[in-house]
């Protein structure tokens, strides 16, 4: 059987940056397993698999695979997804936006699609099915500093001290003090399979306030040896758990802040981040931003 595929470069707004995400835009009759193979086969951080919506008022179903394992929600592949099912004409619509809701392991996730004034999707934001979840606590700093190839006293302490967050996806997020921490970083995997082979969260975001980046107030890097991906350019589920993160110690009311992700690997990636709280509770966490269409073709997938 062949299969039409495109792929799209999510999370930047110029071919060959931010995350490459491959869409197989019908992927009725393939089996997980066959979805796994494919994805090894793609070798992107993750590749979707479009399906029909098991609710009808919904969208599309959508399965995601890293080269390793399926994941029940994922960011980019998200908002990639949608801005492909508009931009190939799978989703048509009229009008400055539209909303979608695609079915994805943790449940309905809405995005909103916007155009600019010639048509082009200028935009996609999603909102996620699962507020943050806050995991058990974090191993201590030491050793979370020598899994990264750092020193203790560049990791943040007190109220941004490591900290196990999900949205669907458990990361955890290192808060540390310069972007030249952030650059330093280097995953020792010994270490890692140790201090988070067994851990709530087997991922972690490393972040930083960002004022020497243009346009920006964070800056990351996202490593996810389990999932088969040494490091990630543009990572939304990580991002939502971040926003999260960083809601809940905001006050109440609407923040958004913009994470540069990607750019020690010469993919540089954008990523819009926004919370809501109320009554000291994050009410909402939302993860946007561009994408450009890159490739399409077939897959042609044998017969069992």
């Amino acid at each position: 059987m062949r299969y039409r595929y495109h792929t799209a470069d999510v999370f930047t707004h110029q071919p060959f940056g931010g995350n490459p995400l491959a869409v197989v835009m019908d992927a009725t009759g393939l089996d997980g397993e066959t979805m796994r193979t494919i994805a090894r086969e793609f070798n992107y951080s993750e590749t979707v698999f479009v399906l029909p919506p098991d609710n009808p008022a919904h969208t599309a179903r959508l399965r995601i695979f890293t080269p390793a394992r399926e994941l029940p929600f994922a960011g980019h592949p998200t908002v990639g997804t949608a801005f492909l099912l508009v931009h190939s004409g799978a989703v048509d619509f009229d009008g400055p936006e539209t909303r979608l809701v695609l079915e994805e392991g943790v449940g309905p996730v809405p995005v909103t699609v916007h155009r600019d004034g010639a048509g082009r999707v200028a935009s996609c934001q999603l909102s996620v099915a699962q507020l943050p979840e806050f995991g058990p606590p974090a191993p201590d700093r030491e050793a979370v500093a020598a899994m990264l190839g750092l020193a203790p006293d560049q990791l943040l302490d007190g109220e941004f001290a490591p900290t196990a967050v999900s949205c669907g996806v458990p990361f955890l997020l290192v808060g540390v003090r310069d972007s030249a921490a952030v650059r330093r970083s280097r995953p020792d995997l010994v270490q890692w399979a140790k201090i988070l082979g067994n851990f709530w969260a087997t991922e972690a975001l490393v972040y930083t306030p960002a004022p020497d980046l243009p346009d920006c107030e964070l800056h990351g890097r996202m490593y996810a040896p389990s999932m088969g991906i040494p490091e990630d350019p543009a990572t939304g589920a990580a991002g939502a758990a971040l926003a999260g993160f960083l809601g809940s110690r905001a006050g109440d009311g609407s923040h958004a802040w913009r994470l540069a992700q990607g750019v020690e690997m010469g993919r540089p990636s954008r990523l819009m981040l926004e919370a809501d709280t109320a009554g000291g509770a994050v009410t909402g966490v939302r993860v946007g931003g561009t994408s450009v269409a890159v490739c399409e073709g077939w897959i042609t997938v044998p017969d069992a």
